[in-house]
């Protein structure tokens, strides 16, 4: 669809020669003679650039462009000006002007006018969809539950810090967008968040895009190559599976997190960086340490903040608003019109143990988005293997509140059956503080 681009002029020749010049350019054009006019125009017609002459009768291009503003658009506007007025196009552009041309137009230059203030809306519209999508995924760190609420709490504390993170769970917790959320919530935001992960990588590769290398170090390095840490300056470097790099490799992170310099693969100049550290592994640290397998003195450096996130079989009253945010998602993604889960099939998901987690969870939305038609996800859509565990004892035909507190009680009573009424011990079990494990036992008049 061609851009749509209004012309405001009150001289009919400057109209007919703009409004030639850029329809042969392939545009979609519309004018108007005036101000009043043209104001009345931009909604029905939904320009992309407008080009605004600043002398008319009756409001004049300031004017314009002040109510254009107020009405909260961010359309481009391009003043058309004589040469004896570019004071008063500049004076246009303080007010929130993108450019201006000068009367007689110039064709080449009327075409880079355009070009750039297409460009900039373009972008405008890029970062605007980045920015929803970074949103939705942070979405991905709230939660009913509990534990959820405790590592986010946790996180957010963490991230006003210079304190290194280390980030545990199972694979598919979403460590890397927790990792992310931290980044985003500290105060170095706008500096880069870059991800490397640890796993599937020699240590020499590896080593090399952690530290770059000079031109020359090894056969095939052409030129000087930046590592990631040398280009995450400022922001965060995320250190996905950190539990998996080589004991060589170890000794080098050791060194670089104690004191923040490193060498390039190669190089002998001492390169000092500011950048925040988040790790993350679903390994068991300790019992690397223990077995030899990780290095005591890493282990301790690393594990600063240690921050736990639950499996979802543990916080099971995230699911269902999960589940929702992953339909709302592919919807939009696939263009389907998906709005609800049926009953059946939301419980369905509450009883199945998701070993992969919210991996796991999206990836079967997401099949049933695929293939399903909209607007209700129903039972029929899901994998086999999750239809057939479905329990109806555990999970009855109730509403949702109601089966998800039934749900809860069964997990604490359980929990306390295990522990001999040990409440410590059972609110450990569940991953819970004491105090947490008290206070949803009363919410739920359990003693």
């Amino acid at each position: 669809m061609p851009n749509r681009i209004l012309v405001v002029d009150d001289e009919p020749f400057n109209l007919d020669l703009l409004e030639q010049e850029l329809a042969e350019r392939g545009y979609s054009i519309a004018t108007s003679s005036n101000g009043e006019d043209a104001l009345a125009k931009i909604t029905p017609f939904q320009p992309d650039l407008i080009f605004l002459d600043y002398m008319m009768p009756g409001m004049n291009g300031l004017e314009v462009l002040q109510a254009i503003r107020r009405r909260g658009l961010e359309i481009p506007v391009v003043i058309i000006t004589a040469h004896g007025t570019i004071e008063r196009a500049v004076e246009t552009m303080k007010a929130g002007a993108d450019d201006f041309i000068t009367k007689p137009f110039d064709p080449d230059h009327l075409a880079i006018v355009v070009k750039k203030a297409l460009e900039r809306t373009r972008l405008r519209q890029e970062v605007e969809i980045l920015s929803e999508e970074l949103g939705a995924r942070f979405q991905l760190v709230r939660g009913q539950s509990v534990l959820m609420a405790q590592a986010v709490e946790e996180a957010k504390k963490a991230a006003v810090s210079k304190s290194t993170v280390l980030l545990l769970g199972e694979s598919g917790t979403g460590k890397e967008i927790f990792a992310r959320a931290i980044h985003n919530w500290s105060q170095r935001k706008s500096a880069p968040f870059i991800p490397i992960n640890c796993v599937g990588l020699s240590k020499d590769l590896l080593e090399s895009e952690l530290f770059g290398h000079e031109k020359g170090a090894f056969t095939g390095a052409h030129q000087l190559k930046k590592g990631r840490v040398e280009l995450a300056e400022g922001g965060t470097i995320f250190l996905d599976e950190v539990g998996d790099i080589s004991p060589e490799l170890q000794a080098k992170l050791l060194r670089f997190l104690q004191e923040r310099e490193f060498e390039r693969v190669g190089g002998t100049r001492r390169i000092r960086v500011d950048v925040r550290i988040v790790a993350a592994t679903n390994r068991d640290l300790e019992k690397a340490v223990a077995n030899g397998g990780f290095r005591e003195d890493l282990y301790h450096r690393l594990n600063v903040i240690p921050i736990t996130l639950a499996p979802l079989r543990q916080r099971r009253e995230d699911i269902a608003e999960l589940a929702v945010h992953f339909l709302n998602r592919f919807s939009v993604e696939t263009k389907k019109r998906f709005t609800e889960i049926s009953p059946d099939a939301e419980s369905t998901l509450l009883a199945y143990r998701w070993p992969g987690n919210v991996r796991e969870l999206a990836n079967v939305i997401e099949r049933a988005v695929v293939l399903g038609e909209g607007p209700k996800l129903t039972i029929d859509l899901l994998p086999s293997r999750i239809v057939g565990i479905q329990s109806t004892t555990v999970f009855p035909a109730k509403p949702y509140h109601e089966a998800i507190n039934s749900h809860r009680r069964d997990l604490i009573l359980k929990a306390l059956t295990d522990a001999h009424g040990n409440r410590a011990a059972a609110a450990k079990a569940l991953g819970l503080h004491r105090t947490h494990l008290l206070k949803i036992m009363k919410a739920l008049q359990l003693t």
